[in-house]
């Protein structure tokens, strides 16, 4: 098997996810020049079993954090506060310096239950079973998109990425731009709207959500292809989290606005 120290492929542009966790430089050597454990690869190299067994674990880490939050609201609310801002540093921390300490990995996985708890719970005010309906949304679209990658029904090319990349810069743009309105005093029309069209723009960004997985999936198994060490299993495991997040969240505003469409 070819390592990622001989593979010029890897430190190519063929390593093109914009996933923050994930960027050119998680599987390049040179990154971890102070790991002794990198050239210890003939027995102890990453695998996609392992990656998949790390994944779970942090979405049982968020899904039980979230679940004795939400227990617990609206007394747990100063946990949720603390948990998103705490965890905001805690990725930039783990993104920069490109950390695979399980510790932390696994501390920001519960931060994020923390945050995740408390968002449910007050959509569940409104509108009761969203939350368990957008977790079982949210794997179900995890396992097709991975079936579907599997079988090579769909591979992350160079067109697909432009397409996907585009589109994410976009709605990122407008995501930015609603937050500044609501110290400004506006808010972008639309994208919060229970309305036709602001049906379609959650739907548009569930599926770009949807076909970042691919691109991780492309990711990490790249990465196994070329024998990233198994210490890496878990920084792999970290930037598809921070996608199925995202993809949760955004299965809760879409759900939001069908329920609250179906009650008038």
């Amino acid at each position: 098997m070819p390592t990622l120290e001989k593979d010029p492929l890897l430190s190519s542009a063929m390593y093109r996810s914009r996933n923050p966790a994930l960027s050119d430089s998680t599987f390049d050597k040179s990154a971890y020049s102070e790991a002794p454990w990198w050239d210890d690869q003939d027995s102890n190299m990453m695998t996609m079993e392992g990656t998949a067994e790390k994944t779970g674990i942090l979405l049982i880490l968020i899904a039980t954090t979230a679940i004795a939050t939400a227990m617990f609201m609206p007394a747990s609310a100063p946990l949720v506060f603390l948990g998103a801002i705490t965890g905001f540093i805690l990725a930039l921390v783990i993104i920069f310096t490109g950390s695979t300490n399980p510790v932390l990995i696994s501390t920001y996985a519960i931060l994020q239950g923390l945050v995740l708890g408390g968002i449910t719970w007050i959509y569940e005010i409104y509108f009761p079973g969203i939350g368990i309906l957008a977790v079982v949304l949210t794997l179900a679209i995890l396992g097709a998109m991975l079936v579907i990658y599997r079988a090579g029904l769909i591979s992350w090319s160079k067109n697909l990425e432009i397409a996907v990349y585009s589109s994410l810069s976009a709605i990122v743009l407008i995501y930015l731009v609603d937050i500044i309105g609501l110290f400004l005093g506006f808010r972008v029309p639309v994208i919060h709207e229970a309305s036709p069209l602001g049906i379609l723009f959650s739907l548009f960004v569930v599926g770009i959500a949807s076909l970042c997985l691919v691109a991780d999936f492309d990711f990490i198994e790249r990465g196994v292809e070329r024998g990233a060490p198994k210490q890496l299993e878990w920084r792999a495991a970290f930037g598809l989290m921070v996608t199925l997040i995202w993809l949760y969240l955004e299965i809760l505003e879409l759900l939001a606005k069908l329920a609250a469409v179906s009650k008038r």
